[in-house]
């Protein structure tokens, strides 16, 4: 089982949904608000574009009237045709959301257009978004980021988290850390969570900030105490870490379980580790396997894998070899080399699988060519014993001269056998007790057998 692992992605997008108005507060009786909507209807007939707007709403909410979206989006066309721009901005989201008219993205992007070239923030933000997204216009980075950096001028956190993360990827304009973290701390400082967040990232990775994890920390706590998910997440791993704070699995385990309980698949993950280690928490390996799970079915190859250890050692689950498999061979899809090398060993020992050595050549193959020390001994076995793949000492030497190199005592060990029978190598009993040594060392008793056999007969002094 690994260690907690720290999430570390960018955010992006809007820290709220873009074309969205709150409902004016209905304090007012029903008396009250028909005599308002006769007033208005009269001074809207009248031609007043700020009556026609509120005629409109008035028709958008129900308010003193019957909600007709069909005679909200007559009244406020009448008022947008003025020039009003909260009439105009409506207007877009009647378009956006298919409310009286037909659904037209072209039509949003016109008359948010309209309203944003009369200076409405809001009008910018959400053009920008049109623009970065491709919706109603073609997509142009470039046109983005002038529409965001209108916004962001005028205050917009939203926009000036967007064009935060704009910088922080390079796009319509030169990639740029520092200038990433300068926008994500304007909208930060209005308390926008998801720039909270990567403020808190910037800090921790020193990209457009000096690295400092107590910066990072204190940004993730801004935005884990306004629920966001990725945050407490990190926040845990920051605990469990010792970095920012005080080491405490407590407090990893508290913030974990807040992220896991939203659906955090990271914070599960860990969360499950912790249960396994007991750590923080009362060892417990049924509650290990169920947060495994949680994470497994969102796609988490590690947890995938660890799901697949739980099944089969039997912990927290009935041993099952079948499900063990199940799950490393969605890992091993993903490419997890532990899953890989895993799924070899079931395939080569038959376990939840039929014995099928060709299939455990080919696993323990995709896990060594990641490196993974224990595939590389395992597929140099099958090339010395020639097990779906031809008989080959070279390869077999090959394969344990990588394993032995990251340390596997093993490799060690059938690398000094292979030196000293001179097996798909030159015989050199110089090499063969230098590999014996390695092995020896880290308490091999083949390998401190060897030497001491080719100590008595004098083969090496």
């Amino acid at each position: 089982m690994k260690k907690a692992a720290f999430v570390l992605a960018l955010c992006l997008g809007a820290a709220a949904p873009a074309l969205a108005q709150n409902a004016p507060t209905q304090q007012a009786d029903d008396a009250t608000l028909a005599a308002k909507f006769r007033e208005m209807r009269a001074a809207a007939e009248r031609g007043d574009a700020k009556a026609q707007f509120n005629l409109g709403v008035m028709y958008y909410y129900g308010q003193g009237v019957a909600q007709d979206d069909a005679q909200a989006v007559a009244w406020l066309r009448k008022a947008a045709d003025q020039g009003d721009t909260e009439a105009q901005f409506y207007l877009a989201e009647m378009y956006d959301k298919g409310r009286g008219v037909a659904q037209d993205y072209a039509q949003v992007a016109a008359w948010l257009r309209k309203a944003a070239d009369q200076g409405d923030a809001k009008a910018q933000f959400n053009l920008g978004e049109m623009y970065d997204k491709g919706r109603g216009v073609a997509q142009d980075d470039a046109q983005a980021v002038a529409w965001y950096s209108k916004a962001a001028d005028q205050g917009d956190a939203k926009a000036q988290f967007n064009l935060g993360v704009i910088y922080y990827e390079g796009r319509g304009v030169a990639q740029d850390y520092a200038q990433a973290a300068a926008w994500f701390r304007k909208a930060a400082d209005q308390g926008n969570a998801y720039a909270q967040f990567n403020l808190g990232l910037s800090y921790y990775n020193g990209r457009g900030a000096l690295q400092d994890y107590t910066q990072a920390r204190a940004w993730f706590r801004k935005a884990a105490d306004q629920g966001l998910a990725q945050a407490q997440s990190n926040l845990g791993a920051m605990y469990y870490n010792g970095q920012g704070v005080s080491q405490d699995d407590t407090q990893a385990a508290a913030w974990f379980r807040k992220a896991a309980d939203q659906g955090d698949a990271q914070a599960q993950f860990n969360l499950g580790l912790l249960y396994y280690n007991g750590q923080g928490v009362s060892q417990d390996y049924a509650q290990a396997a169920a947060w495994f799970r949680k994470a497994a079915d969102q796609g988490d190859a590690q947890a995938q894998f660890n799901l697949g250890v739980s099944y089969r050692n039997g912990q927290g689950v009935s041993q099952d070899y079948a499900q063990a498999a199940a799950w490393y061979r969605k890992a091993a899809d993903q490419g997890l080399a532990q899953a890989q090398y895993n799924l070899g060993l079931l395939y080569y020992n038959g376990r939840g699988v039929s014995q099928d050595y060709a299939q455990a050549a080919a696993w323990f193959r995709k896990a060594a060519d990641q490196g993974d020390a224990q595939a590389q001994f395992n597929l140099g076995q099958l090339y010395r014993k020639g097990q779906s793949v031809p008989q080959d000492d070279a390869q077999a030497v090959a394969w344990y001269h990588k394993a032995a190199g990251q340390g596997d005592a093993q490799a060690q060990f059938n690398l000094g056998v292979s030196y000293y029978n001179g097996r798909g190598v030159s015989q050199d009993y110089t090499q063969a007790r230098a590999w014996f040594r390695k092995a020896a060392d880290q308490g091999d008793v083949e390998a401190q057998e060897a030497l001491r056999k080719m100590e008595a007969s004098g083969q090496v002094k």
